[in-house]
């Protein structure tokens, strides 16, 4: 078992208020997508309110969704979003949000049983959108080490780029 976890966050700003007919869909899709994560390996925690799921918080403005999660490892978190029935949501991304400028979804190591902020997520996002990716905050495409390995050489990456676009 590592002593270290790996967390990410995404974000994406909404064409519509979340309680709209036009997002009825993906919010619909929220429950069984959570309970796909849930109940997939190496799945530690994920962002949720009362309600079940991540809509409620709003860090950046009303537009802007958040999601937030831990893995126990970067093959676990890139199962999980390229490779089960998640794809079929992100394929359909454009059709509740804008296509994002800049980096939407940044992942870092954190201590095994770290519990990350909204804040921290959002610092990491930052980092990233400023430096580009680092052993502090990486993309799937350049992956860093866990901090223990004293290399700060990205890992190998992977090639599936987003089906959303």
């Amino acid at each position: 078992m590592s002593d270290w976890h790996l967390a990410q966050v995404n974000i994406a700003r909404a064409l519509a208020p979340v309680d709209s007919p036009l997002l009825q869909d993906f919010v619909d899709n929220l429950e069984r997508l959570n309970a796909l994560a849930d109940n997939a390996p190496g799945f530690v925690w994920r962002l949720q309110s009362d309600s079940g799921d991540a809509t409620d918080f709003r860090p950046y403005d009303d537009d802007t969704l958040i999601n937030m999660s831990v893995w126990e490892d970067l093959e676990s978190l890139h199962h999980y979003v390229y490779r089960s029935a998640h794809v079929e949501i992100m394929k359909r991304r454009k059709e509740w949000f804008e296509r994002m400028a800049d980096a939407y979804t940044v992942l870092w190591w954190v201590p095994a049983g770290h519990i990350p902020s909204i804040e921290e997520a959002v610092e990491k996002l930052a980092l990233l959108q400023a430096k580009g990716p680092g052993p502090e905050a990486f993309t799937f495409a350049k992956p860093f080490p866990q901090p223990q390995n004293d290399e700060a050489d990205p890992l190998p990456g992977f090639d599936d780029g987003c089906p959303a676009y």
